[in-house]
């Protein structure tokens, strides 16, 4: 299968590894993997502070690549940006050719473990890592793609790894995009709720399915000295 790579902002700015990792872990499950250098946000942090025409505008950039790509699928290591791909239809309420369009992207637009899982039926990708392993639910991908047992099933496959379910996986880590920034007191009070559970949880390391969450949970982590490592799951999947 051709599958075209969303990388998304915070992977290609700040986390680079996420986006080889996802290249080799599709590529591990037998695709072909394209990459366009064109490709620029997906509009979500426009869109949740509330400037529709601008996210509008961003959107209609996204799928006009990826009308003008020959993918059968288009797959990104993140939840929340998956996530605003399937919400672009909101922003063409009243134009309909744009809306059908919307659709179509959407409907070949999937999230790393659901496509793993759901699509490619592909859960033993041969990875191995030696330790305890927790996983965090980030909200985009929990409640907008209902993605919960694909990343455990694909966790559970990983050679050397152990298991732990985390308390409260599904609680949010406080990020919120926008919201981290407009209520710092709020969201590290929820953060520190996250926190709680990792340290009590004696995990070696906490996987999840989006950079931001990570970032929020291994920010913290640092400051409190904490030994345990976060990790994007295409990072774990890539490991062998």
């Amino acid at each position: 299968m051709k599958v075209g790579l969303f990388v998304t902002c915070l992977v290609d700015q700040m986390w680079s590894s996420i986006g080889t990792s996802s290249v080799a872990v599709l590529r591990r499950a037998g695709c072909d993997v394209t990459f366009d250098e064109r490709q620029t946000c997906c509009g979500q942090p426009a869109f949740n502070a509330g400037y529709r025409s601008e996210a509008r505008r961003v959107a209609e950039h996204f799928i006009e690549l990826c009308e003008d790509s020959s993918v059968d699928a288009i797959v990104s290591p993140s939840g929340s940006c998956t996530a605003m791909v399937h919400h672009y239809q909101s922003l063409f309420a009243d134009d309909e050719r744009w809306r059908v369009r919307a659709d179509r992207v959407a409907q070949r637009t999937f999230e790393l473990s659901s496509f793993l899982v759901r699509v490619l039926k592909a859960e033993d990708l041969g990875a191995r890592f030696a330790g305890r392993v927790t996983w965090h639910d980030a909200c985009h991908g929990l409640r907008d793609l209902n993605v919960h047992d694909e990343p455990r099933q694909l966790i559970r496959r990983v050679r050397e790894a152990e298991f732990v379910e985390l308390e409260n996986a599904d609680a949010c880590c406080g990020f919120g995009g926008t919201f981290s920034v407009k209520y710092p007191e709020i969201s590290a009070a929820i953060l520190e709720q996250k926190i709680d559970a990792i340290e009590r949880s004696g995990v070696d390391a906490v996987i999840s399915g989006d950079a931001s969450c990570l970032m929020q949970i291994g920010g913290r982590l640092s400051r409190i000295g904490s030994k345990v490592r976060v990790m994007h799951l295409a990072e774990l999947l890539a490991g062998t």
